[in-house]
């Protein structure tokens, strides 16, 4: 099949134009009742128009497609933000026909986006199609494209769309976005190394105490020098700008993948489990050079972002771990597509499964109805009697539930029914979405069978049975505490879930009593959405943006200081009161923790303050650590007997080390707050908790907040010990690893 363009010649081809034009199938070229004199004149005004060219394809000699090809920027696209120098505008109608062949669509437009490309000057195709054209939308999608948003064109509602040139799409794989972010990933993994005692940098002697440091190799062969201050709780604050390498006496390029194999002796990596370690270090590299290359959002900018944009923006990933973008099983259309930074349109599958195979669970006051469409199920033919509606994360359809769950789909247990029509965007999880389409709806969290951070990202169908139940007990005890209320803080339930375990993976862990990750490939949950409870004058944001710094290394944190009405302490005592008020007092009143690091957290912001947050992942993360607690049947998953010495872990690891330690250094380095203030008005926070509440005397005792040291609790020796499975979920405390002790900023 040979595809061929040329220009459209109006004196030839007009009639056959106008068939196809006004052809009911054509609705959305939006020329259903024009004439031939009209076509004609439409089609004479783009051939006078230097910006807008027509063009006829033909197969193997036939007439069979008409390509439109525009400026945007001399279109009704002008003026929108998005519109950059070397877009190229498309449109696309392939002849109507009552005889259709399979692929051949596929196959036009992957021609015309070729002659699209063949201009050298053409750094991305923009498209706008009806929002209403779910067919061209997904196709579109299928083929790479983007979708930016919605905009209101004279005659739609369209959704603006973009895919990069194939060039483009690997130009941040360049030498010097690699140089930038080796630099920030060495610097990080020399930074939290050292915090955690895997590596012991020695102050440079030749500088004469004059902040320089100095980390060898054990072989002694290669050298590290920077500049470092050494801030409470033991944190690294390196100046990047300053960080040296030499091997043997010569400067060489900074590397991590190379620093992590000259250590691998000291940081106690497995052989086996090294080069995996290495590839996710290499797909860290390549989301960081992607970021540097297309996330240009300024701190400025992010003042004034509604919370997906936000979300998009996020450059860090995790704060403590060197490897926190490994996303083994992505391809590069994958990242694309699936990864929260790119900030694309997400369409989720549907598969009808077997209710007798399907554990559905739904939280207090949640019907079917509230979270699945049995329109769909008929729509399809099947039964809602017999089938349960479950959403699959599309990588998860096509690459591990398309084949490796051939036999269920054959039987009819599972019956793919394709996209559904609702866009979602992932979250910095990966694996969980926002609907967009209407953001009042619930979150949907999905199993997705990569490698990423220490974890197969699965779901677990019998795990999460009482997931639903447990984030009621939860929010039931947090909405009804006073103290709880005064700060603003509640939680966003997640109130429904759903897994199938008709396979043959759960017949076997039937029969052996051993389990797998392909018993969690299939399973999803729904959790609340924070939009409905937002005030007028209120925004969101994650609290992973307090440790945000943009290209330009601006931190987030610092311009929301400066914008705020308030002054530095003021705001960070607003801040501590929405979050770690809340925290302690859950801890001492109730023997309550939650897993509250920076994207567990959604802060409600007013005037660049926050004010009061959300917490969420509740079902996976949350523990009573009394096991003489009197809880509900379906909530004692989540009891543990604990260590009084682990317990208060649970701020002194997960709080002060795992978030405020990072906000601390960002504030005192940017001359923001010096760390000593910052401190202080955290131990403020916990005396005024105490002094509140005397009732509680006994179990502040107990807990010890106070103390002069605690544990050092390090999580990259978790993911070094055993990149495939960091922890045992089931009992995740006695999977954690410690280092030493480290002083008590507020003692």
């Amino acid at each position: 099949m040979r595809l061929t363009l040329e220009p459209l010649d109006l004196e030839t081809d007009i009639a056959l134009l106008h068939a196809w034009v006004t052809h009911p199938r054509s609705v959305y070229w939006e020329m259903q009742d024009t004439s031939i004199a009209d076509v004609a004149a439409e089609y004479r005004l783009i051939d006078e128009n230097p910006h807008h060219h027509a063009w006829l394809g033909r197969v193997d000699g036939a007439p069979a497609f008409l390509v439109e090809t525009y400026d945007p920027a001399h279109s009704e696209l002008s003026g929108l933000p998005e519109v950059r120098p070397g877009d190229l505008g498309m449109h696309v109608l392939v002849a109507p026909t009552d005889s259709p062949v399979h692929g051949f669509t596929r196959a036009v437009f992957a021609a015309v986006i070729d002659h699209c490309f063949a201009d050298h000057a053409v750094r991305r195709v923009v498209v706008e199609p009806d929002t209403r054209n779910d067919r061209i939308r997904a196709l579109n999608r299928e083929f790479g494209f983007r979708e930016l948003r919605t905009i209101s064109l004279p005659t739609k509602e369209a959704a603006l769309s973009v895919l990069d040139s194939p060039k483009i799409q690997q130009s941040h794989l360049t030498p010097d976005y690699l140089a930038r972010a080796q630099r920030r990933l060495v610097t990080k993994a020399i930074s939290e190394y050292a915090h955690e005692r895997l590596l012991e940098p020695a102050p440079d002697a030749a500088e004469d105490g004059q902040g320089r440091w100095v980390l060898s190799t054990p072989t002694g062969d290669t050298t590290y020098s920077f500049a470092a201050t050494r801030l409470a709780l033991d944190h690294w604050a390196i100046d990047p700008g300053t960080l040296l390498r030499s091997v043997k006496d010569e400067p060489a390029d900074l590397d991590v993948q190379d620093f992590v194999v000259e250590f691998a002796e000291v940081l106690g990596i497995p052989d086996a489990l090294l080069p995996t370690y290495l590839e996710e270090l290499a797909s860290t590299l390549a989301s960081a050079c992607w970021k540097l290359r297309h996330s240009t959002a300024t701190v400025d900018d992010l003042l004034r972002a509604d919370y997906q944009q936000t979300e998009a923006a996020m450059t860090e990933g995790h704060p403590g771990f060197v490897a926190n973008n490994g996303r083994i099983g992505f391809g590069a259309d994958d990242y694309t597509a699936y990864a929260p930074e790119t900030g694309s349109a997400v369409r989720l599958h549907w598969l009808a499964a077997r209710r007798q195979h399907t554990r559905l669970s739904l939280g207090a006051g949640v019907r079917e109805a509230d979270v699945l469409d049995k329109e769909l199920l008929h729509a399809h033919g099947l039964d809602p009697e017999e089938y349960l509606l479950l959403p699959v994360h599309p990588w998860q359809w096509r690459n591990k539930i398309a084949i490796t769950f051939a036999p269920d789909l054959a039987r009819r247990d599972l019956v793919h029914l394709g996209e559904g029509s609702d866009d979602y965007r992932a979250q910095q999880s990966i694996r969980t979405f926002f609907n967009t389409t209407d953001p009042t709806r619930p979150y949907v969290k999905t199993a997705l069978s990569i490698q990423n951070m220490g974890f197969m990202r699965g779901l677990s169908p019998s795990y999460m049975a009482a997931t639903p139940a447990i984030n009621d007990w939860v929010a039931e005890l947090v909405d009804a505490d006073p103290t709880l209320r005064g700060c603003g803080f509640s939680v966003l339930r997640e109130h429904a879930s759903i897994g199938y375990t008709g396979d043959a993976f759960h017949r076997l862990a039937e029969h052996t009593g051993t389990s797998s990750p392909y018993q969690k490939m299939i399973a999803a949950l729904w959790r609340e959405s924070p939009v409905p409870r937002v005030a007028d004058g209120e925004r969101l944001a994650t609290m992973a943006a307090l440790l945000h710094r943009d290209a330009e290394g601006r931190s987030l944190a610092a311009a929301m200081i400066a914008a705020s009405p308030l002054d530095a302490v003021s705001w960070l005592r607003s801040y501590l009161h929405a979050y770690l008020r809340p925290i302690v007092h859950c801890l001492l009143a109730y023997d309550l923790a939650f897993m509250p690091h920076g994207e567990n957290l959604v802060l409600v912001l007013r005037d660049q303050v926050p004010v009061r947050a959300f917490m969420k992942d509740v079902g996976e993360e949350v523990a009573v650590m009394d096991d003489e607690r009197d809880l509900p049947e379906d909530v004692r998953r989540i009891q543990a007997e604990v260590d009084p010495d682990v317990k208060a872990l649970a701020l002194h690891a997960d709080v002060f080390d795992g978030v405020l330690r990072h906000l601390a250094a960002i504030l005192h380095v940017d001359g923001v707050l010096d760390e000593g203030a910052f401190w202080a008005e955290v131990g403020r926070c916990l005396r005024q908790h105490a002094e509140e509440h005397p009732e509680l005397a006994d179990a502040a005792a107990a807990y010890d907040l106070f103390r002069a040291e605690f544990r050092r609790s390090c999580l990259n020796r978790l993911q070094l010990r055993n990149t495939l499975e960091m922890v045992d979920i089931s009992d995740q405390a006695e999977s954690l690893i410690y280092a030493g002790t480290l002083d008590n900023p507020v003692a």
